[in-house]
């Protein structure tokens, strides 16, 4: 017995103590409500991010399409004449002026017909000089009544027939010379000649069914068409200056294309509109011509054109790194006075000189978020850091930042 009680004794001893020391305890700790107006009474740590002001300026505003190259001028080479392929001048796929010479037909027998022609010439020549000696010899015998006016007649009639055979022997002589030359086959363009479809050897017809020796493509200028929406195509038309002809007025709608060979935008003249809408498609085709002086780009190759305004236009623009995406909706966070992010959506139009154009949603002297858009949430605070609406300014800010 005496063990249990000293048990129990110490045991209530402890508990004494703890009491005592819970007792003393108490003061110090702080009562619940005032503990959550404390919590309450620290503000939330601001979220730096860098803020732009909204500014519009005047841009033109650009419509992208895709399209195919074509060439100016096509030609499929034919030969003239009939004869056999004696000599090609080129080399396939090369470059050739104007008049350079392709093929060499054998030029023997066409050679042989304007000396015979020449032949027929100088006999007809010799015939008029007899029958207008004749007509000579006869105007004096008549004029002493030794022959009658019926001689002198016919001898006339003889010269003008004399003359007009001279004439026709010219004109076989111009067709020899001409056959002549046409057995040398020139390049009748500019351009970047062809496949040799005929080798020397053989033996080619004239004319329109004569088989194709090799075709030829001009090269500078070359054509780009595209189909074009039908509402960017009158945007465009109803910016151009003046009145008139509109063939002679489109020149002023700028053009810009990039492919693949070249790199950098190519500025060209738009050169033709389809004056009817495909209806089923709902665009118009359209055509624009741009230098192409080394022969880089080539027929049939795509391409990527942009067509703009003939004026520009106020539109409101915004970095691309400030707008965010919310499945089929895009979306910029103003910053208010407040300093609070605040959600907003917005309508997109083209893109110019790497910022977006704005149809609708934003307002000029708006701030918005244009870099860290993934680091708040609407009804953020925010502390702004002013930067420009400056696509590569903004990278270069981030490429550092990193």
């Amino acid at each position: 017995m005496r063990q249990v009680l000293s048990g129990s004794k110490f045991w209530l001893g402890a508990a004494v103590v703890v009491l005592a020391g819970g007792a003393l305890c108490l003061p110090s700790v702080i009562p619940a409500g005032e503990a959550t107006e404390a919590v309450a009474a620290t503000p939330p740590a601001a979220t730096p991010v860098a803020v732009a002001k909204v500014e519009a300026r005047e841009i033109v505003s650009w419509s992208e399409f895709s399209g195919r190259l074509e060439a100016v001028d096509r030609v499929e080479v034919r030969s003239r004449v009939a004869g056999q392929i004696q000599t090609v001048h080129f080399r396939e796929g090369a470059l050739v002026r104007e008049g350079a010479p392709l093929f060499t037909i054998d030029p023997a027998p066409f050679q042989a017909e304007v000396e015979r022609a020449k032949a027929d010439v100088a006999a007809a020549e010799a015939r008029v000089t007899l029958a207008r000696s004749d007509v000579e010899r006869g105007q004096k015998m008549t004029a002493l009544a030794t022959i009658s006016q019926r001689d002198l007649d016919q001898r006339q009639s003889a010269l003008r027939g004399a003359e007009a055979s001279r004439q026709a022997a010219e004109a076989a002589l111009r067709t020899a010379e001409l056959n002549l030359g046409y057995t040398e086959v020139r390049a009748p363009i500019a351009g970047r000649v062809g496949k040799i479809e005929i080798t020397p050897g053989n033996l080619v017809a004239a004319g329109p069914g004569a088989p194709v020796l090799t075709r030829l493509v001009s090269v500078d200028p070359i054509y780009a068409s595209f189909d074009a929406d039908e509402r960017a195509v009158l945007a465009a038309v109803d910016t151009l200056p003046g009145e008139g002809d509109l063939p002679s007025r489109i020149d002023a709608i700028p053009v810009e294309m990039t492919t693949t060979t070249a790199g950098q935008a190519v500025r060209g003249k738009l050169q033709y509109i389809d004056p009817s809408v495909d209806p089923g498609t709902g665009s118009v085709r359209v055509r624009a011509a741009f230098a192409n002086p080394g022969g880089r780009l080539m027929p049939g190759q795509f391409a990527r054109l942009r067509m703009g305004q003939a004026k520009p236009e106020q539109a409101v623009l915004v970095s691309e790194r400030a707008v965010g995406v919310d499945q089929d909706k895009k979306f910029v966070l103003v910053v208010g006075a407040d300093d609070k992010a605040a959600y907003r959506e917005v309508k997109l139009g083209s893109s110019t000189d790497g910022l977006k154009v704005v149809l609708s949603g934003l307002q000029p002297g708006e701030r918005i978020v244009v870099n860290g858009l993934q680091k708040i949430r609407p009804g953020a605070l925010v502390a702004p850091e002013p930067a420009a609406m400056d696509g590569s300014a903004l990278n270069q800010k981030q490429a550092s930042a990193e």
